[in-house]
């Protein structure tokens, strides 16, 4: 894919480097040339200096054959503003912007922008771990309402049915990795111990997954 990344921070470095590793077509725009340095003389994509939201800079980017831009800038106006101008005007397949402030993040979530709001992602998964030692979440989904989390089968599940630990629309089995292999479950199978489970869990059902399975 050809990717075109706004904002060379730690954030805009990191994703620069993941996906020219997986063989991306990559291209880093920011305002400030050393900030670009950051990315060292190993860097396979383009670096352009400029203004994120200015078209002409978009277009020496290559924005107008680009696959996806990320707005990763530390300013969320300009996030905005670039976003909205590859997604309306060049009219970019996917468009992503990290937004600071959640309340923003959501608005434009609604107006169908996707948005990731690292102040949101941060604060729940800090809260995650606090309260829900032995929930392991991996991922986040949308700004944090749906977590994949990992957990070793306690030994009051073990014997017991995928089913057991299903509750529609809030929790349900994902996988299970046994003797280091992934398996998809039926709600029939049945928890071993050992096994490592992975849960697709909405996070107001937290709690009920804890009294559920006796990590309360």
């Amino acid at each position: 894919m050809k990717i075109i990344i706004l904002g060379c921070g730690r954030v805009g470095e990191q994703l620069a480097y993941l996906m020219t590793d997986e063989g991306h077509d990559i291209t880093v725009i920011d305002l400030k040339e050393s900030a670009l340095n950051r990315l060292g003389p190993t860097f396979k994509g383009r670096k352009v200096v400029g203004i994120g939201f200015d078209r002409q800079v978009l277009i020496s980017a290559g924005i107008e054959e680009a696959d996806a831009f990320a707005a990763t800038s530390s300013s969320d106006n300009v996030n905005i503003i670039s976003a909205r101008i590859a997604r309306n005007h060049f009219h970019v397949p996917r468009v992503v912007a990290r937004l600071y402030d959640p309340r923003r993040a959501e608005i434009y979530r609604r107006l169908g922008m996707l948005t990731i709001s690292s102040t949101t992602w941060g604060a729940e998964r800090i809260r995650e771990l606090i309260l829900h030692a032995d929930l392991d979440p991996i991922l986040t989904f949308g700004n944090g309402e749906v977590s994949l989390v990992r957990l070793q089968v306690p030994p009051q599940l073990v014997g017991r049915l995928v089913r057991n630990l299903t509750i529609q629309g809030e929790f349900n089995v994902i996988t299970i990795v046994r003797d280091g292999k992934a398996l998809i479950p039926l709600q029939g199978t049945e928890f071993r111990s050992g096994d490592v489970i992975h849960l697709a869990l909405l996070s107001s059902s937290v709690e009920r997954l804890n009294s559920l399975i006796g990590l309360e």
